[in-house]
């Protein structure tokens, strides 16, 4: 960490720069005092990084930056000194014997101490700033790890309350059939657990394709076309582009199943649902009509199914998914869902 690319970088571009401003001054060669500049920035930079990690604690009130500052400040005249006496033939210090080692030797010590605190001060900046933007980065990071927690988790509350609505529905449908004596109800009862099996599993995912959701839709409504095999006819089409496409389980099943329970059990004559589905310009567009008894016979609303399919899919679309229910012509409902075809929802 203390000799880092970035700081070392920073330390050899500083020193030689500080180092070719001197030679203009100084009689020594460019390259002696660019040794020297070199070898003073180098022993700062070794300060600055011994102090950001020692002592471990620091007495109560003093920052460890005012230790480095005053660390590579001081690291200076003792750098110079010992340079100079390591190069002095009478091993004495220049301001003992002055003339032009004196200038040269003061030269490096002020002009030392005037720009290496500075330098350090900007290091301290820039890995203050490179550290709040880390800290902020990681922030977002996390934040979206939550968002998208909390995301999944409301939308398995939101399939959790779906699934007993559902299975309890289906469930009182098999106690009237066996109410009634119905020779059906066993034939029902085993094509409900078969649907069971395939569809429960699913409903703890937090997406599924559309193959396999109109998979779900069918079995459901074959069952219901055994509950009552006079009353209710249907049909699936689909045309489906490209890689498969995700949507929240029970998308269409919510729709469906609506149509079933408000539209063609209340109606003595029955009725058919229609299922269509299509892709076309990056949105997935479903239509369910059910030739039900539509709006104006529909007891205590069209139930909390639609509620919550409206929530999850703003969950999981935002703004970009619709849900739209109109009068079916002659009579019936006509609910048209549409939302962005992606491949994956988050």
């Amino acid at each position: 960490m203390t000799f880092a690319w970035h700081r070392l970088r920073t330390t050899l571009i500083a020193s030689l720069v500080w180092g070719l401003l001197l030679s203009l001054v100084f009689q020594s060669s460019t390259l002696s005092v660019l040794v020297r500049t070199v070898a003073i920035g180098l022993v700062a930079l070794a300060v600055f990084g011994l102090f950001e990690r020692w002592p471990r604690r620091l007495p109560r009130g003093l920052a460890r930056w005012v230790l480095q500052v005053l660390g590579v400040a001081v690291s200076v005249p003792l750098t110079v000194s010992a340079y100079y006496l390591a190069t002095s033939e009478t091993s004495v210090l220049p301001f003992q014997e002055g003339g032009t080692r004196l200038i040269g030797f003061t030269l490096l010590i002020v002009t030392g101490m005037l720009f290496a605190p500075w330098i350090a001060m900007s290091a301290l900046l820039r890995q203050r700033d490179e550290s709040v933007r880390s800290q902020a980065q990681a922030f977002e990071r996390e934040r979206g790890k939550l968002e998208r927690a909390a995301v999944d988790a409301r939308l398995r509350f939101l399939q959790a309350q779906i699934q007993p609505h559902f299975l309890f529905n289906t469930l009182a449908n098999v106690r009237e059939l066996t109410a009634s004596g119905s020779t059906q109800a066993p034939v029902v009862l085993d094509c409900l657990i078969t649907y069971l099996r395939a569809a429960v599993p699913r409903l703890e995912e937090s997406a599924i394709t559309l193959d396999r959701e109109l998979e779900l839709v069918r079995a459901y409504l074959e069952l219901m076309q055994m509950r009552m095999p006079d009353r209710l006819q249907f049909s699936i089409a689909a045309e489906l582009e490209g890689a498969s496409v995700f949507c929240p389980p029970m998308t269409i099943l919510t729709l469906v199943e609506n149509a079933v329970r408000h539209g063609i059990d209340p109606s003595e004559e029955g009725g058919c649902i229609s299922v269509d589905v299509h892709t076309h310009q990056d949105m997935c567009h479903i239509m369910v009509s059910d030739s039900g008894v539509g709006f104006a016979r529909t007891v205590g609303g069209l139930g909390t199914g639609l509620t919550t399919l409206r929530e999850r899919l703003q969950l999981a679309f935002g703004s970009e998914a619709r849900l739209e229910l109109r009068e079916g012509k002659p009579h019936g409902v006509v609910a048209e869902l549409a939302f962005p075809t992606r491949r994956h929802l988050p």
